[in-house]
């Protein structure tokens, strides 16, 4: 029962992060220099990905 709030937090916490790096608020951890454009691509893709890990994270939290 713990295990799967605390799995909910995680979800949740990591949502929020992708969202906020997606939207641009936050920059990607390291040196922008140096990533390869993968990593840009990727962190692009954080806009729907984090709002959509939120959604999971609060329905998993309501279903239990």
């Amino acid at each position: 029962m713990v295990a799967a709030y605390i799995d909910e937090f995680i979800m949740f916490c990591a949502g929020l992060w992708m969202t906020v790096v997606g939207l641009g608020y936050l920059p990607l951890p390291g040196n922008a220099a140096n990533q390869p454009p993968w990593v840009t691509t990727l962190a692009g893709h954080f806009k729907w990905m984090g709002p959509l890990l939120l959604a999971i994270a609060i329905a998993l939290a309501f279903a239990s």
